[in-house]
């Protein structure tokens, strides 16, 4: 019974398998994958249970006819009484056994072997021996495989036979005479000499897989010196070693001496060669020789793995542009700007989601999801960023009368629409700016524009990003002149009242009207409705898989996944595009890393898929995947158009799998983006490999790293890049891309600026560094700098409340006038039941992040206060420092004997210069800071803040010293005692 439902579990898989792909019109790859295990299977299996048995068999055949008497072989007689009769029987069980694990095992290798038959060159060769990448790519883990499934077979087939022939007497512990006869040594030998062959070709595939190891001398990936002048030669020594052994234990045992003596001592001599050859002169060169200079030995070395790596992530594209950020003061010409200033994205689509949802849900059961997405639109000739969501059902918000069998799969089968709103504009006392996916024919509220400005001809969701595997769909009306029965939108006044319904007529869904269609559903879903209710009918369709990055998964099995699907509305369809990439993990000398691990940032998980444990040195960004949200179509369109591993799949496919590239339409490749995880991974190898020199690799001292969350730095949470519509510096015009700032390794001031885009559809990676000593605050310290200033501060405490809460916004570093301009947005969030973030501030600065401050109502006001602040230094009058407010019931006080205070210019003092004011802000932000930690009870974040507050002292004295010729200006000395009492 266990073997019947099993068998039937199978078959009603793969019978609803083909159903899916066939709707898909994909069954190449249905058959192509089932084919290929297939194949594999039985041909391991066969192999195993051939290699296992015959030597099980051969062993029997091979027993001695007369066997001497033994108190060990009456013991053995009662087990040969047992066995022999069926002696055949069990050694076909246990030969079916070995090959049915061998089959499974080689079954799961079906993308290897694929890899291998259609795998051609990459048309550059490894730096060691000359060999295309191709090899190390396609035929290597292959071969390594074969050579692992022949190590079982052999030490399989030597155990059991050892096994039969002591049953049978070959093998005696006992007795007079020989303990073995001719027949099984002959045998056993032949088996180990097999084994030692093995061993040989072993290492020679391991002279290869040496370019893929870990030198933990330097840590990067390839062989070292040592490997290569020491570990190689000797890899080379021992596989001719081994053919010798083989060849001597052959001989020995049978055709000269015939006995175990010196085929013993040979092995012997193979196993103390290896660990003298293979390990202790290896490991004396890399202590003796390699350590003590290691810099100058490693550094041809150190130069492979950086061109590899660079080379196999894609970094050599990458365009390194000096930035000195010189100019700390406003410019003018940020009041005049159009490409930069205008386009500052307002909307964080993390926060405004909920705003999404309380605004556009209209019914309960629809949501937005935790995170919505950016892309850009040309509207009223106008190109600019929004900030998307398409309202999709959420199934769990499902009343419990709506979450029955019929609701659920039959009337609740679909959202209604993509809302768009600019990211640069809020209305309304802070809300967005909504312009597109309304519910009726024109927007109701004054809040959103009077129509639809990116109307889709077919708005409807039925596949979607928030939808599971248990998220079905049965569609289709039994008639013509019957009622719709799923529910479409509200369509009464203001989205309430009157609702409206819907028949689906696309071409989506596997049909199920015949009686066994829908059996093998009803046993594959295991709900007997599909039989039972008349919700089905003859004309019904199933859509299942709906969630539009579980088909692309399923229709391509070989590709790795962008973990952000992303809507866009084209030629009035609204398509999913999600990005695929092809991977691998065996490309010499590069640096191998984890995907799960460089991937993981603030918002995985919320509403962004985390990746799978991955480990890879190889990824390209080769295909563009659409899925139409009404009819589920999934399309693959090639996007690198010089992958070889991406050629070699659609090769193994029957060759048109993927559509050329050529056939991607124009208002599609407008809504491509640099892909947020291959940014993430070339941004964080960025951090090492932007150094190109081996010394200065070694070294580490001009290594970067990807700053926390500004607003939580403590959590330990990376920030993540964000998507932006600007100007850098050397483009010619507002581009599209997705931006992350870095910090030097171990400090906090700005390193640099990498960003993503395409450029006449090429990808671009964009470095713009910025000089080793610069003044510029990276995000963290700019976050503190503006939410420490002291009338900031003040106005923030007003801001949040018992009853509200303030959250930030991407804190956005823009290059602008030779300087930085920051702008983090400051949302206000009531604590009441469904409230939503309004948009009430803007935080701004620019140069170094604490000289220029302000808060504003909206970035045309910021820029000019930012503006008249820079005037004023400008003609030396700059804006006196700000003393700290008074604690309140917001801001807990400290006891005067146990915090730093700020002791402001006293009398008519002379207004602070620049520098000197920057540096009074500093020790405003480090008092505050201290405050902040001894509040906190964190010990060692106060150690740091008295660390930062004793910095900050002296930077003031020094500037005060630079002001007044080595005297001290008067009156303007902040004090302070670090060291609290008690």
């Amino acid at each position: 019974m266990f073997v019947l439902f099993t068998l039937l579990g199978w078959g009603v898989q793969a019978w609803t398998d083909w159903l899916w792909f066939s709707e898909v019109d994909y069954t190449g790859v249905f058959t192509g994958v089932l084919v290929t295990r297939l194949v594999l299977f039985l041909a391991a299996a066969a192999a195993m249970a051939v290699i296992v048995g015959g030597n099980l068999w051969l062993a029997q055949r091979l027993r001695p006819r007369n066997r001497p008497h033994s108190p060990e072989q009456a013991t053995l007689e009662r087990y040969r009484m047992l066995l022999g009769p069926r002696l055949g029987l069990w050694i076909a069980l246990a030969a079916a056994i070995v090959g049915l694990f061998a089959g499974l095992s080689a079954q799961s290798r079906w993308n290897q072997w694929l890899l291998f038959r259609n795998g051609g060159d990459f048309g550059v060769k490894d730096p060691e021996f000359g060999t295309d990448i191709g090899f190390y790519i396609f035929q290597l883990p292959f071969w390594r495989f074969l050579l692992g499934l022949g190590f079982t077979a052999v030490v399989l087939a030597l155990i059991g036979s050892l096994a039969v022939h002591y049953l049978f007497g070959g093998v005696r512990l006992q007795g007079v005479g020989d303990r073995m006869t001719n027949a099984a040594r002959a045998h056993l030998s032949s088996l180990v000499a097999v084994f030692v062959l093995l061993k040989a070709v072993a290492y020679v595939l391991d002279r290869r897989s040496m370019l893929l190891e870990y030198n933990d001398g330097v840590g990067v990936y390839g062989a070292g010196y040592a490997d290569i002048n020491a570990l190689l030669p000797a890899k080379e020594i021992l596989a001719y070693i081994s053919v010798v052994v083989a060849i001597a234990i052959i001989v020995f045992s049978n055709a000269w001496m015939r006995n175990l003596v010196w085929p013993g001592i040979s092995l012997a001599l193979l196993g103390v060669s290896a660990v003298a050859i293979g390990g202790i002169y290896p490991w004396a060169v890399q202590t003796f020789e390699v350590k003590p200079s290691a810099r100058d030995k490693e550094a041809p070395y150190i130069e492979r793995s950086i061109q590899a790596t660079r080379a196999s992530f894609g970094l050599d594209i990458a365009q390194h542009t000096p930035y000195a950020a010189s100019n700390l003061t406003p410019p003018e010409s940020l009041a005049t700007d159009t490409s930069v200033v205008s386009n500052v994205r307002l909307l964080d689509p993390q926060l405004v989601s909920e705003t999404y949802t309380q605004l556009q849900q209209v019914r309960g059961f629809y949501d937005f999801g935790p995170k919505l997405d950016i892309d850009r639109y040309t509207v009223e000739n106008q190109t600019q960023d929004y900030v998307v969501g398409v309202r999709e059902i959420n199934y769990g918000e499902l009343t419990a009368q709506q979450s029955n069998w019929i609701n659920r799969h039959t009337v609740y089968t679909h959202g209604y629409g993509v809302v768009a709103a600019p990211a640069n504009r809020v209305v309304c006392g802070g809300q967005p700016y909504f312009v597109s996916g309304f519910l009726g024919d024109r927007a109701q509220e004054s809040c959103s524009s009077p129509s639809d400005l990116i109307p889709a001809s077919q708005p409807r969701i039925y596949y979607g990003e928030r939808m599971s595997d248990s998220d079905y769909a049965i569609v289709g009306k039994p008639s013509a002149d019957a009622n719709p029965a799923e529910f479409d939108r509200p369509a009464g006044e203001s989205g309430e009242g009157r609702e409206s319904y819907y028949t689906y007529t696309g071409e989506g869904g596997v049909e199920i009207g015949s009686f066994t269609r829908r059996l093998l559903y009803a046993i594959k879903e295991q709900e007997a409705n599909f039989l039972l209710s008349e919700a089905v009918n003859d004309n019904s369709k199933l859509l299942y898989v709906r969630n539009a990055r579980d088909r692309v998964e399923k229709v391509a099995p070989f590709l790795t996944l962008d973990g952000d699907p992303y809507p866009a509305i084209v030629d009035g369809r609204v398509q999913w595009i999600v990005d695929g990439y092809t991977t691998a993990a065996t490309y010499p000398y590069a640096e191998r890393v984890n995907l799960q691990q460089e991937t993981t940032d603030e918002l995985t998980g919320r509403g962004t898929i985390q990746l799978a444990r991955e480990n890879v040195n190889y990824i390209r960004n080769s295909v563009k995947a659409t899925v139409d949200a009404y009819d589920g179509t999934v399309t693959l369109y090639e996007f690198d158009e010089n992958d070889p591993v991406l050629k070699a799949w659609n090769k193994a496919f029957g060759g048109d799998l993927i559509k050329p590239r050529a056939e991607i339409p124009e208002a599609l490749a407008a809504h491509f983006r640099y892909p947020a995880d291959l940014f993430k991974v070339q941004r964080n190898l960025l951090t090492r490999f932007h150094v190109t020199s081996p010394g200065d690799f070694y070294s580490g001292q001009d290594f970067w790293q990807v700053p926390n969350v500004p607003d939580a730095p403590d959590s330990e949470v990376k920030q993540p890049p964000y998507y932006l519509y600007t100007q850098f510096p050397e483009q010619a015009a507002p581009t599209f891309q997705l931006t992350s700032a870095v910090t030097p390794n171990g400090r906090q001031n700005l390193a640099a600026l990498i960003s993503g885009s395409y450029q006449d559809g090429k990808p671009r990676l964009q470095v713009l560094e910025l000089p080793d000593q610069t003044r510029v605050s990276g995000p963290v310290q700019v976050h503190q700098q503006m939410t420490n200033n002291a009338n900031i501060r003040q106005q923030l405490n007003l801001l949040s409340s018992n009853q509200a809460q303030v959250q930030y916004g991407n804190l956005l570093s823009l290059p602008f006038g030779n300087g930085m301009l920051y702008v983090e947005p400051v949302y206000v969030k009531s604590n009441q039941t469904d409230a939503y973030p309004l948009l009430q501030k803007v935080l701004m600065s620019y140069g170094d992040g604490g000289s220029f401050v302000v808060l504003a109502d909206n970035p045309t006001d910021g820029i000019k206060q930012l503006v008249e602040q820079g005037k004023r230094a400008n003609a030396g009058n700059p804006p006196p420092a700000t003393e700290e407010p008074p604690a309140g019931d917001d801001e807990p006080s400290a006891t005067p004997s146990a915090t730093p205070s700020a002791t402001p210019p006293a009398g008519d003092a002379p207004p602070l210069t620049g520098d000197l004011a920057a540096a009074a802000n500093r020790v405003q932000a480090a008092i505050t800071e201290v405050r902040a930690a001894q509040t906190s009870g964190d010990f060692e974040r106060y150690g740091r803040a008295l660390k930062e507050l004793d910095e900050a002292l002296t930077a003031f004295q020094q500037a005060q010293q630079a002001a007044s010729g080595g005297g001290a200006q008067g009156g303007a000395t902040p004090t302070g005692d670090p060291t609290p009492n008690g």
